[in-house]
């Protein structure tokens, strides 16, 4: 006890006391405890904690694969042909491999081209196949004096019936019923054939076809048939 006075004895024990008192108060670390706030780098957590929450992700239209319809391409297509059928099948291939393509339209322009029948229009809506087999029954008539004589009343109905493509190439096949009235008549001009005075129904079956691939929007009349 030599080396200590009572006052430094005083100040020990009162050091002891003071400690075991914050001891008490604060407890003992266990861990668990928060680290101490930084102003500096508790901004940069809260902006990286908010990143992460799904939340706030915010998800972007995805962009259309090239060549890949857009989500409303087949409405007409639909809306003309009902859903899940051969016909409706058929016309949604066309319509992938001709983006301006549309049924509606198709139908009106091949009515137009049926009623008009003269030899130059004939040239460029025909095939060539089927334009000289139009022109050699044209000439075979010539070369009897025979004439015909119609007069186009208008066309009652025109449905597509059929739709495919075939390698590049997009088939449409369409029945049309028209009113028409007809006559032939020989050298003489007597009638040989149909009535100069009667409204007759005609129901006919013309198949049209374009490559899908070609920059020339208009279709070529590859086959016809008349449906009795």
């Amino acid at each position: 006890m030599g080396f200590f006075d009572f006052g430094t004895i005083f100040f020990l024990i009162a050091a002891v006391v003071i400690f075991f008192q914050l001891r008490n108060v604060l407890g003992r670390r266990t861990g668990n405890e928060r680290p101490p706030f930084d102003p500096y780098t508790a901004g940069r957590k809260n902006d990286k904690d908010a990143a992460q929450k799904p939340e706030n992700v915010v998800s972007l239209p995805r962009k259309r694969l090239a060549g890949e319809p857009a989500a409303d391409a087949y409405v007409a297509i639909d809306a003309f042909a009902k859903p899940d059928t051969d016909l409706n099948r058929g016309l949604r291939a066309i319509k992938d491999n001709d983006p301006t393509f549309d049924p509606k339209t198709f139908v009106d322009g091949a009515k137009m081209a049926y009623a008009d029948g003269d030899r130059k229009t004939l040239k460029n809506l025909l095939s060539r196949e089927v334009y000289d087999g139009f022109v050699a029954a044209i000439g075979d008539r010539e070369a009897k004096a025979e004439k015909i004589q119609s007069s186009f009343v208008g066309i009652d109905k025109a449905d597509i019936v059929s739709a495919e493509m075939k390698g590049s190439e997009a088939h449409i096949t369409l029945r049309i019923v028209s009113e028409l009235i007809s006559a032939t008549r020989d050298k003489a001009g007597a009638v040989i054939d149909g009535d100069p005075e009667t409204v007759a129904e005609v129901k006919d079956v013309w198949t049209f076809a374009r490559d899908a691939r070609s920059r020339d929007p208009n279709w070529k009349l590859v086959a016809t048939e008349e449906e009795d």
